[in-house]
């Protein structure tokens, strides 16, 4: 029997991983950006600076919606992979010895 198209690599579990990796660094550079502006904040008048902070925190909203979609998807695709995997090595009792 041939397993070719049905089995998810377990390389594409680590890439759904390391894009859940991604969006947590994605999501957090804005956290941070606003933890040092607001940490600064005593040091600058907000009025002179509006012009730069306002497309500064578009950008940032825009990170962190992007940030919690590759989560949110990598999530979804590690369950996807995770089901499939648990199909195939019960299907194939050899693999659950490799797999596990």
């Amino acid at each position: 029997m041939s397993m070719e198209n049905d089995e998810p690599s377990l390389s594409e579990k680590r890439t759904a991983l390391s894009t859940m990796r991604s969006g947590i660094a994605v999501f957090a550079l804005p956290l941070s950006v606003l933890s040092v502006l607001i940490a600064t904040s005593r040091n600058y008048n907000i009025g002179h600076v509006m012009p730069l902070l306002l497309p500064l925190l578009f950008l940032n909203l825009g990170l962190v919606v992007l940030g919690t979609w590759l989560v949110f998807h990598s999530i979804g695709r590690l369950h996807h992979y995770d089901r499939r995997i648990r199909e195939l090595t019960q299907k194939y009792r050899s693999l659950a010895d490799v797999v596990d």
